[in-house]
């Protein structure tokens, strides 16, 4: 049976998952606000070896590899909301 409501948009599970957003603060920059951008940045870093580490064995080999990059750009000072080109 098809569920009623709205039509769901297709989430962006790489670079804004529904998920990991209160309201309109997505969690990255709650943690950027309570811990400083530096930190925030070591942990993006430690967070892009996590998703190459386990790529393919939670679920899509490719999205783990996209989340990887992603967190590998945040490192670098380089937020990819801001341009979702890699």
């Amino acid at each position: 049976m098809a569920k009623r409501g709205r039509p769901r948009k297709n989430p962006d599970m790489v670079n804004s998952p529904a998920h990991y957003a209160s309201g309109d603060v997505e969690c990255i920059d709650a943690m950027v606000s309570a811990f400083g951008k530096k930190r925030v940045e070591e942990y993006a870093e430690i967070a892009a070896f996590k998703y190459i580490w386990r790529q393919g064995k939670k679920g899509d080999a490719n999205e783990d590899k996209n989340k990887a990059v992603w967190y590998l750009r945040f490192s670098r000072g380089d937020d990819p909301r801001k341009n979702k080109s890699g």
